[in-house]
């Protein structure tokens, strides 16, 4: 195996072994605030007793994949929302999806936040364009389960996924995940930045920008974590990040304008902080503005996001088959195309399912072996830390 290989396999094999301890953490705070028994053996023990473990959402009966296939495709229909066709693949996930089964896929909002998917799984119950499912931060993902809004379900390759990567009572589990990472315009770019300190030269006066705003996105939320435990902050405190670009905007570094997919081709965003998997995909998107991307060497913070399917949805068995697709080999080697980390890596590397040449496309595991996840509690403390801090010492 090459050094590339090994050194991928060894970091997923930490993160699974540290997400272990994390998941019984996530979990007994989850079960606590919302009052419940956390039922995860049980239900992984159903799990575990069924061949193809699909949930139907009827009770007292399994059916097969087979029967999953063709009672999905007599609903006709599957309604996504916030999935934009540029990230992490979708576009052709979604595409792939339709071709195989003859489903048509509404994706609605397709640049909506975690938050707008959970509110329209609220208020549109009932309604024909509600969403089947949605692709939530943990924080929503945690919070959609204590209010309700999703059904239990195991995926057929549930026990593959890494234990802290997933709910073990079936409400949600984590599809992929990314790095917050700069990327950059090598052609507007001389000096190539490679960390967090670097930004505050002054070579790159108005050219940092965030994706989206710390107050409402969960990207820009990513990049203060990460800035902060640069300049020596932690997951518990991102007081310092929120204080380093403050820094940044009165150095004339840090603009107001938000990267976009636009921005970035056009050259009104020259370095963008922003997933790598996004980063990573503006090479080959936009090949005229000579697109680099590194993971800051010295604050590594990565994030996951969940599926999670609709407790009322409109076409319950396509929501089921959507999930068994983004979850099979197929599904996942599609996220790795879009420069995403799938959730089953481990499982698919050990069989030698992954393509050598996709592996070539991303940075080297070691690049990632500091990465720092926040857990949902930690999560909410930051975003209220920014609400209360940023508008003064950032700006709106």
């Amino acid at each position: 195996m090459e050094e590339h290989e090994e050194q991928e396999l060894e970091f997923w094999r930490k993160l699974h072994e540290q997400d272990m301890s994390r998941s019984q953490m996530l979990k007994r705070s989850v079960a606590a605030a919302a009052g419940l028994t956390v039922l995860s053996s049980p239900g992984l023990a159903w799990a575990r007793e069924r061949g193809i473990r699909v949930a139907p959402p009827t009770k007292g009966k399994d059916v097969s994949m087979s029967e999953l296939i063709a009672t999905a495709k007599k609903e006709g229909g599957l309604n996504t929302i916030a999935l934009p066709p540029d990230w992490a693949n979708y576009g052709e996930i979604m595409n792939t999806f339709q071709t195989k089964y003859g489903i048509k896929i509404t994706n609605a909002n397709p640049d909506g936040s975690s938050a707008e998917e959970n509110q329209a799984v609220s208020s549109l119950k009932g309604d024909p364009r509600a969403p089947d499912a949605v692709d939530d931060g943990p924080a929503f993902a945690i919070q959609g389960t204590i209010d309700g809004l999703f059904t239990k379900y195991f995926v057929t390759e549930f026990n593959t996924i890494p234990h802290g990567m997933k709910d073990g009572r079936g409400y949600w589990t984590a599809d992929y995940y990314g790095a917050v990472s700069i990327g950059y315009n090598a052609s507007l770019v001389k000096k190539p930045p490679t960390s967090w300190k670097d930004l505050l030269d002054s070579s790159y006066k108005g050219q940092v920008a965030l994706n989206g705003s710390p107050l409402t996105s969960g990207s820009a939320v990513a990049g203060v974590f990460s800035a902060a435990l640069a300049n020596g902050g932690s997951l518990k405190d991102v007081g310092p990040g929120i204080d380093f670009f403050a820094q940044l905007k009165k150095s004339g570094n840090f603009i107001p304008v938000q990267s976009t997919p636009q921005t970035v081709a056009s050259g009104q965003t020259p370095i963008s902080i922003d997933w790598d998997y996004l980063n990573l995909g503006y090479a080959k998107q936009f090949p005229a503005a000579n697109w680099k991307t590194v993971i800051p060497s010295d604050g590594v913070y990565g994030a996951y996001y969940c599926q999670a399917i609709n407790a009322t949805a409109p076409h319950p068995w396509s929501a089921r088959l959507w999930e068994e697709f983004l979850y099979s080999d197929q599904g996942q080697l599609l996220f790795l195309k879009g420069y995403s980390h799938p959730a089953r890596y481990l499982d698919m590397a050990k069989r030698n399912v992954i393509p050598k040449s996709m592996l070539a496309d991303l940075p080297p595991a070691s690049v990632y072996s500091k990465i720092k996840f926040a857990s949902a509690s930690l999560q909410t403390a930051a975003k209220a830390l920014i609400a209360q801090q940023w508008p003064s010492k950032v700006g709106a």
